[in-house]
């Protein structure tokens, strides 16, 4: 697998080109890397679905240098994408904005909506542009990842992934370390429908209003499946008091002489050293920017089982509280 430096700008070049030309390419973004594809090119989007073994009706979410660039995607830009965009972009939010008919139908999954983001990553915005000045009106680009999995966060996770000849461009530890925030601003009234790093209040300040909750008329979108960035060990949620118990009566080995549980928590600590441990972060924006490395390393570890203790029930950790429910229900 070409893993090439993102900062190169041989490397930027010659991956505008394989974008142009239909193929696949893995890209760092401030939030995790993706695996992109010319949006406008349904062929290439197939490429997409097919590496990751993703149902084609779970759409994508398109990245485009600024909020021009939206243009080539949006029939409509109503007044919360727009309030959003000035807010935050570059940067971790998606809009979902009614889709321009005949564009970019493989990425929206039929439907007749699109998400839309403009990421803040350099080297991302490096490749978009030198993309776009080859053709490409934007690139698709979900999780790099088998669909469903643990979404990386380094180029280093991505290796093993996929094809050996996918060529991966090498941007660093991602600063976000989750997915993107995504607001439905197709209705009256903008709708959460997947929360990030971005707070409710931020948005809400952006927006003027107040953000609605998903319901059955929401569009679908990318990374809302109920089980999501699961890793293969089974992930139990548990607090702290139950956390304990648990513990405390867990056996130091498993039969197969494996350890029987790897532990993520704030507050408790593993009553035997041989136990994989990580120490979560105090802080969410800390929590977040390392989550998907320490469900790797967790899961590295041969653990049957992860047990994490449940972060905190307030506003900050919605995002990583939202990722780890749905690694969890398996």
């Amino acid at each position: 697998m070409p893993v090439l430096q993102g900062n190169d700008p041989a490397a930027l070049q010659r991956a505008a080109q394989a974008l142009a030309a239909g193929e696949l390419v893995a890209l760092p973004t401030e939030t995790v890397y993706g695996l992109g594809a010319r949006a406008d090119d349904d062929a290439a989007v197939a490429k997409i679905y097919a590496a990751k073994g993703r149902p084609v009706g779970h759409p994508l979410i398109v990245h485009v240098a600024d909020e021009a660039g939206a243009a080539a995607f949006a029939a409509a830009w109503p007044a919360s994408a727009r309030r959003l965009a000035q807010a935050f972009w570059p940067g971790p939010v998606t809009v979902i904005v009614p889709r321009r008919p005949g564009v970019a139908t493989a990425s929206a999954g039929g439907q007749d909506s699109i998400g839309l983001r403009c990421p803040s990553h350099p080297v991302a915005q490096a490749l978009l542009r030198a993309a776009a000045a080859l053709g490409v009106p934007g690139v698709s680009a979900p999780s790099a990842n088998r669909f469903g999995r643990v979404s990386p966060t380094r180029a280093a996770h991505v290796a093993g992934e996929f094809e050996p000849d996918l060529l991966v461009l090498d941007g660093g530890d991602c600063e976000v370390g989750i997915e993107s925030t995504i607001v439905d601003c197709t209705r009256a009234h903008p709708v959460l429908l997947r929360p990030g790093r971005l707070t409710r209040a931020e948005l809400e300040a952006a927006l003027g209003e107040p953000l609605q909750e998903r319901d059955a008329a929401a569009p679908r979108a990318s990374g809302t499946l109920t089980s999501h960035y699961a890793p293969r060990a089974q992930v139990r949620l548990m607090d702290a008091g139950h956390l304990r118990q648990a513990l405390a009566v867990l056996p130091p080995t498993g039969a197969d002489g494996r350890p029987p549980v790897a532990l993520y928590s704030r507050t408790v600590r593993p009553a035997s050293a041989a136990m994989p441990f990580r120490p979560m972060p105090e802080d969410a924006a800390a929590t977040a920017h390392e989550l998907f490395a320490a469900l790797r390393e967790l899961d590295a570890s041969g653990a049957a089982l992860i047990w994490i203790e449940t972060p905190p029930a307030v506003p900050a950790w919605e995002g990583v509280r939202d990722r780890l429910q749905r690694a969890a229900a398996t």
